[in-house]
């Protein structure tokens, strides 16, 4: 037990997130073992994610978990030292936390390394510094961090990483960063961060507080069609990574990169006005991108 409640609890409320996501996380045609392992992936990924936005479990149960007391469970920066320190455990002693209990076999059986977990890290620690970057090839810098290595591990995990996949899958994760950030600029605004590059913004002329508002100036959707122009071009540049592969494989990497494609389209289709709330694709949409992408068709 981690107070009141149990380590499958701690897991699930966890993994459950896994359906919300813009892409497929573990779909159910890939063979049992594979799934195992992609969600032992995702919450390590998600939770990581949750220390840093502040979104964990009421009660500080994940925190209890990790061995950080009441009185620091409030700051992230802690509980990020905690969760690496517990993370250096998968690889060479036993881990606290349950979702790093259900990642230590997925490390064993596929040799990963701990450098692009330690990356995920570093990306949060990253969020709780700065709140403002400059210009695009400073948000690059951060999605080296906060989403590539995500698409590495994938590959890894699968036993199918080389040079060009890499490349490639580092391109679509880091549009699927951008994607995330034009979805929830709102949101992100509300935690005092702003993922638009500054350079950007002035050329656009959109200040700061043309973000606070209900819905989108003629500016503002400017600068995100703009914006998601450049998701959808990393896209097109890492979806050769598709046909790469076979089998199985395929229909998820297709997964990835329809999930980012159908999500631009929705933001499209909402006159890229993303103000209100984050615009979602339909699950037709998302099979007509994966159609097409299986297709090869841009």
């Amino acid at each position: 037990m981690t107070g009141t409640r149990t380590a499958p609890d701690l897991e699930r409320a966890t993994l459950d997130k896994a359906a919300s996501e813009n892409f497929p996380v573990a779909p159910f045609f890939l063979p049992r073992a594979r799934r195992d392992d992609l969600m032992a992936v995702y919450g390590f990924a998600r939770l990581v994610d949750d220390i840093g936005d502040g979104d964990l479990a009421p009660g500080g149960a994940d925190a209890r978990a990790l061995g950080v007391p009441p009185a620091e469970a409030g700051d992230r920066l802690v509980l990020l030292d905690a969760f690496e320190a517990d993370l250096r455990r998968v690889f060479d002693g036993t881990p606290r936390h349950p979702l790093l209990r259900r990642l230590q076999p997925t490390a064993r059986r596929r040799s990963l390394t701990p450098e692009p977990f330690l990356g995920l890290i570093a990306a949060n620690r990253q969020d709780q510094l700065v709140r403002r970057y400059e210009t695009h090839d400073d948000l690059l810098a951060y999605c080296e961090l906060s989403a590539n290595p995500v698409g590495r591990l994938v590959l890894a995990v699968t036993g199918t990483a080389t040079p060009e996949r890499i490349r490639r899958s580092d391109a679509i994760c880091t549009a699927l960063q951008i994607v995330e950030h034009l979805q929830d600029v709102a949101e992100d605004l509300g935690r005092d961060r702003i993922y638009l590059p500054a350079h950007d913004m002035k050329r656009f002329h959109v200040q700061e507080t043309d973000l606070a508002a209900k819905t989108a100036s003629a500016s503002v959707r400017a600068l995100v069609a703009y914006e998601a122009q450049r998701a959808r071009d990393l896209l097109n540049e890492g979806a050769p990574l598709v046909g790469s592969v076979h089998g199985r494989l395929k229909l998820l990497l297709a997964g990835f990169v329809a999930g980012g494609r159908a999500a631009v389209r929705a933001i499209a289709a909402a006159d890229y006005d993303v103000l209100p709330g984050p615009p979602k694709p339909g699950k037709l949409q998302l099979l007509r991108e994966a159609g097409a992408t299986l297709r090869g068709e841009g």
